[in-house]
């Protein structure tokens, strides 16, 4: 697991060149946002030794397969860590893959594992967890998060965004590397959520699957201008 950091604060920890998670380092210990796919827990709280903090928060900002896949076997490792998820894919954890009347009713994509790991907080917009503060982007799963850093204003958005195979909005199928396109639930929600991202004016984005940007605010213009073409041919159709 290769460590990198563009921010004294956060470290991206990548798996096989092409799936990320993240520690954000607060006073007490470490934030893990995401856990990859299944059998990175050890790799992972060994990254977090040589960083030299213990991690005391396991957060999720969506619950696919490559980002859930190791928390069964984090949260037996670190059975004190608080783990949290958004109210709404907590549902997806227990295998509940219903839709709720008001929400639009695409088919749902990606793999949803059932996890044994019960969350032990649930996050709406607008919670603190530390120096993070909760943001809600349905789109590429009904209840995704992403999670801005105050201190430095660099924010963590899953499959939000993915700059892996070029920058694009999730539900934009990228040749190169067309997994988030292929597991988004509903690309017009999706967009939305990449608007409000680029409205948070960030210092650094850090996805899911890719490299982190600084100063990104002109390459998240142009993929959602691309996401925005996109939408309106398939509207011609």
């Amino acid at each position: 697991m290769k460590i990198h950091t563009n921010s004294q604060h956060l470290f991206q920890l990548t798996c096989f060149g092409a799936m990320n998670c993240y520690l954000v380092r607060e006073e007490d210990g470490f934030t893990l946002i995401d856990t990859t796919i299944g059998g990175q827990a050890q790799p992972i709280i060994q990254a977090a030794r040589k960083l030299g903090q213990p991690i005391v928060r396991i957060v999720l900002t969506h619950a696919h397969a490559d980002h859930v896949g190791s928390l069964d076997e984090l949260h037996t490792a670190l059975p004190e860590a608080e783990v949290m998820i958004s109210e709404r894919d907590a549902r997806f954890l227990k295998g509940d893959k219903s839709l709720d009347p008001t929400e639009p009713q695409d088919t749902l994509r990606g793999g949803y594992p059932v996890c044994t790991t019960t969350p032990t907080r649930l996050l709406h917009e607008g919670d603190r967890i530390g120096s993070l503060e909760v943001i809600a982007t349905a789109g590429h799963t009904p209840g995704h998060m992403a999670f801005l850093d105050h201190r430095d204003r660099a924010i963590i958005v899953g499959d939000a965004f993915q700059t892996l195979g070029g920058i694009a909005v999730a539900g934009k199928f990228q040749p190169l590397f067309p997994l988030p396109a292929m597991a988004t639930w509903h690309k017009g929600l999706s967009l939305n959520s990449a608007r409000k991202l680029l409205n948070l004016q960030p210092s650094l984005l850090a996805v899911g699957h890719g490299r982190m940007i600084s100063q990104p605010q002109a390459k998240m213009q142009r993929a959602i201008q691309t996401m925005e073409r996109v939408l309106a041919k398939e509207k011609v159709k």
